[in-house]
């Protein structure tokens, strides 16, 4: 079957970028990427966790618009690129694009369906049929109940030694469940092959949804086998990615093996179920902790066993939530010793990769329950108890016990900040006297800190004699207004109006070779490679250099550490269990703020996220590895009325790692909020005890654990 030519692929993508076009209606996204002539895939994917595939069936495929079923053979034998080995990998075998002879998860890619149509080729796709024997299937049910299969990573953090005869030792275990990012966009994937008489210079255009289309061009490139120079990658609007679009999925790879297979036009886009089954999922932890104390109520020994969820094959990142949570702790307080391990364990189940936050929501919900239980255990009140432990603002740049080096921050100011916004000893005075009326009324305290990347970043700025700027970055965006915070740095550098600037992003013909937005490190690390840029092209233009004046730049920075404190009141219904979330307030210490207006986005964006899982979001397996959780009407996530109003105050202590004093702020919802949430349930609760409460807190676990009240009653 002949393809159609598709036209000049330049008039598909309109590589300038204004924020404010997006609201119009003008944005370009994965599904507006509309080529001409694009043949359309769908996968045939998994029915089964872990199963031997035995045979596979075309012969009821409908040939009417088919153009090809294509399988492991006649793509040839490709694997995933490999992960970043932050952590040692302590084995990592080779995962196959398309499945062979065996099948490691539901959704897991096995065969190409290549038609007219998208709707040909999904139909195409449900006629195949798979011919498996099943396989016994590991999920994360060994892992919270301390399964013996070896780990695929682990980690230690170790100083000093722990206490023997505390005079109070708070311990406690939680367990988060796998969550979905749930972006608004789908992943989607279009594939433009470019055939020359010269086979040497044949070459690709990719459009993808990336948070780092630099390394995405360069995986790209390695399966296509084919130089970086013949390779584009263009990263349209980016309809959310919070992690899960940081890294290359078979499916995204698939998509340019088949243009290059059958030289064509390609297009796939995937349906919300197969994002539930087979897209990049997040958290899913059992994290264990003893905080101790002695007679004065300072700490003197943290211990924590931390248990990472991995799926069956690792993306780039997978081992970064686990290294973040274990080198986090014990977060901004001062301890004597530590001991922390931590181990992440592959499962038959879908892939784990970042997810906002990544490690840091994990490392604040452990310390900050730890805290609020030890202040409980200790007869203290929960803010003393942290003042009495703080590191102290000039101590910075301080050490910490895990090795990290905290570059500013000021948290016993964050502290009162929160605590007079709140009106924390009036708000005590009213909890207690709504508990003497029979209500259930929880305050919940949370401090978090918040390492936001290092690394480099580039920038090209090109000083035009009409007095234009052009200004590329290697930082895309997803939706966080980077080409304004772009812009408005480099009019502020160049003493110009924004409106003169125009921002590249996302497309790897004109941008230069960068790391990526990801790691709360855009504006921090992005935005001074910008600045640095301006003000060589300044010192150039001053010099009497020639325009166009062009300037290519990079900043290398170590991280700036953002850190923040949120106080949640959550009441309890005695009868249903309903939670209600009466107050959040929250005081942010994001150093330096650019733009004000975005920032503050950001943070409430990060809430929402926050709040969601702490409060409805789960996916759940069952112990045959399907996913019972596979569509919106089993997996919840927060609408407008259940968002309550966010209370916001920040404090502005500048870092001295990068030229803006700059820090991160995207991941800060998800990190502070779910800690004070979880607090203010537990205190809502603590007349009757320690509850043994987790992630999502649901009207029926918090009913569940209030019966005890009702036999007392009895």
């Amino acid at each position: 079957m002949t393809q159609p030519s598709p036209s000049n692929s330049s008039q598909h993508h309109v590589t300038r970028r204004e924020d404010d076009a997006l609201l119009r209606g003008q944005g370009c996204f994965g599904q507006d990427v509309a080529l001409p002539g694009a043949w359309h895939i769908a996968f045939v994917r998994s029915p089964h966790a872990h199963a031997k595939l035995l045979h596979l069936d075309t012969e009821a495929v409908p040939l009417q618009g088919l153009v090809a079923v294509l399988t492991a053979e006649d793509l040839a034998l490709h694997s995933m690129p490999h992960a970043n080995p932050l952590l040692p990998l302590l084995h990592q075998e080779d995962f196959s694009l398309l499945a062979t002879h065996t099948l490691t998860y539901v959704g897991q890619p096995v065969a190409v369906v290549v038609a007219l149509t998208r709707e040909l080729a999904q139909a195409g796709a449900a006629q195949v049929v798979l011919h498996c024997q099943p396989l016994p299937a590991r999920t994360d049910h060994h892992l919270q109940t301390g399964s013996d299969h070896p780990p695929t990573t682990r980690t230690v953090h170790r100083q000093g030694v722990l206490p023997q005869g505390s005079a109070h030792v708070a311990q406690v275990r939680l367990v988060s469940p796998r969550v979905t990012a749930m972006a608004m966009e789908p992943r989607a994937c279009s594939a433009q092959w470019h055939e020359h008489d010269d086979e040497k210079k044949c070459s690709i255009t990719i459009w993808l949804g990336s948070q780092t289309p630099s390394r995405a061009r360069a995986d790209m490139a390695q399966v296509l086998g084919l130089p970086h120079s013949q390779v584009r990658l263009i990263s349209p609007d980016v309809g959310g990615a919070f992690g899960a679009k940081a890294s290359v999925s078979p499916e995204d790879l698939l998509t340019a093996l088949v243009s290059q297979c059958l030289r064509a036009t390609v297009s796939w886009t995937a349906t919300r179920s197969e994002e539930f089954a087979a897209g990049m999922q997040g958290r899913g932890s059992t994290l264990q902790g003893r905080l101790h104390l002695d007679d004065q109520g300072h700490f003197t020994g943290l211990a924590a066993e931390l248990q990472f969820a991995l799926g069956a094959w690792l993306p780039f990142s997978a081992v970064v939530p686990l290294r973040n949570a274990a080198r986090i702790l014990p977060g901004p307080y001062r301890t004597m010793a530590l001991d922390v391990t931590g181990q992440a364990t592959q499962a038959h189940a879908a892939p784990v990769n970042i997810y906002r936050g990544a490690g840091r929501p994990e490392a604040a919900l452990l310390m900050e329950t730890l805290v609020e239980q030890a202040a409980r255990l200790a007869g203290i009140d929960p803010v003393a108890l942290r003042l009495k432990n703080l590191i102290a603002a000039d101590h910075m740049p301080y050490a910490t016990a895990s090795g990290e080096l905290l570059d500013s921050g000021d948290f016993a100011t964050l502290l009162h900040l929160a605590c007079d916004k709140f009106g924390y000893d009036r708000e005590r005075q009213q909890q207690a006297e709504r508990r003497a009326r029979g209500e259930w009324v929880g305050i919940g305290l949370a401090l978090y800190v918040e390492p936001c990347g290092q690394g480099f970043e580039s920038a090209r700025v090109t000083l035009h004699a009409d007095g234009r700027v052009t200004v590329a970055s290697g930082a895309p965006a997803q939706g966080q207004g980077h080409a304004t915070t772009f812009a408005q740095l480099a009019a502020q550098a160049l003493s110009c109006e924004a409106s003169q600037v125009t921002v590249l992003m996302g497309d790897t013909d004109h941008c230069p070779n960068g790391t990526g937005a990801l790691a709360s490190r855009s504006t921090a690390i992005g935005g001074s490679a910008i600045v640095q840029a301006c003000r060589t092209a300044l010192a150039l233009r001053d010099g009497g250099a020639t325009y166009p004046i062009v300037v290519d730049d990079t900043f290398t920075s170590d991280e700036a550490w953002s850190s923040g404190c949120v106080i949640a009141r959550m009441a309890i219904d005695p009868d249903t269990g309903h939670p209600t979330i009466e107050r959040l307030v929250w005081a942010d210490d994001a150093g330096h703020i650019v733009n004000s207006t975005l920032a503050h986005g950001q943070l409430v964006g990060g809430a929402a996220q926050g709040l969601g899982q702490a409060m409805m979001e789960r996916l759940v397996y069952d112990r045959q590895g399907q996913l019972i959780t596979g569509s919106l009407m089993d997996y919840a996530v927060p609408r407008a009325d259940d968002m309550p109003a966010i209370e916001i105050t920040s404090l502005h202590t500048p870092s001295p790692n990068n030229l803006l004093g700059a820090k991160g702020v995207g991941e800060a919802g998800c990190i502070g909020v779910p800690a004070a949430l979880m607090n203010a349930a537990r205190d809502a609760l603590s007349p009757l005890g320690e509850c043994d409460l987790n992630f999502p807190l649901t009207s029926e676990q918090l009913w569940r654990a209030m019966q005890p009240r009702f036999d007392k009653d009895l």
